[in-house]
């Protein structure tokens, strides 16, 4: 079933292999390897539109599996290491060892399989309930990563701290105490320009990473939101 995914934005699935020893899924190669190597590395640099384009690719390959395929597909396990980027840096979401597929009319299911810490939304974590709206959550974490260049299991974030209220605090007037210091400098022209452009960013992220499920947008509208910030950045 998911050698017969097609989306531009999903790693295809070419085989698999499974024996008493050992079962993997044999995926297509992505020469440039992760987002998280591209955000942490030393040796690699993303500018602010191409992270950007990357966390909209990552939306539309949401979009498709939520409402695109025959019936509604829960990825289950969004980070930047499952987020992997060709030779020209197109952003394949990958890893479908936990999805799950909801059946006809259903729209949560249970499961006792969990993801990775730090992503997974509450209701996943603590009752096993599965929704299209857990990928939302770990869409909302991933976006405030890719941006603040921080993650969500940061040594800095102890007690009542944690990436969310971090970046809830800074908006919207110091914005630049969380965004990735490599994005902007000081005197850098397009500064403002990109203070603009981050700042819808991360209401959407802080949306997205609401702790009720029904108060989180769903993929369609997230996909339009952010090709409006794109449009508008790109006038800017």
């Amino acid at each position: 079933m998911l050698r017969n995914i097609r989306h531009r934005n999903l790693t295809k699935v070419i085989s698999s292999c499974s024996n008493l020893d050992f079962k993997a899924l044999v995926l297509q190669y992505m020469p440039n390897g992760s987002l998280e190597k591209w955000l942490y590395s030393q040796r690699y640099f993303l500018d602010i539109l191409q992270r950007l384009n990357i966390m909209i690719d990552v939306v539309c390959a949401l979009e498709y599996l939520h409402y695109g395929y025959s019936i509604p597909l829960v990825h289950c396990d969004l980070k930047p290491n499952n987020v992997l980027l060709d030779e020209d840096m197109v952003a394949h979401v990958c890893d479908f060892g936990i999805l799950k597929f909801l059946g006809e009319g259903d729209s949560i299911v249970h499961t006792k399989t969990l993801a990775t810490l730090g992503y997974i939304a509450s209701e996943y974590g603590l009752e096993g309930l599965i929704s299209t709206k857990c990928d939302v959550y770990s869409y909302g974490i991933m976006l405030m990563e890719t941006f603040t260049r921080t993650k969500p299991t940061d040594d800095m974030f102890a007690g009542y701290l944690n990436l969310k209220l971090w970046v809830s605090k800074s908006l919207p007037n110091v914005i630049t105490q969380v965004i990735d210091a490599n994005l902007i400098t000081p005197e850098e022209g397009q500064a403002s320009a990109k203070v603009r452009c981050v700042s819808p960013i991360m209401q959407l992220a802080l949306n997205c990473r609401a702790e009720s499920p029904q108060e989180r947008m769903n993929m369609q509208e997230a996909l339009a939101t952010l090709k409006k910030i794109k449009h508008k950045f790109l006038a800017s």
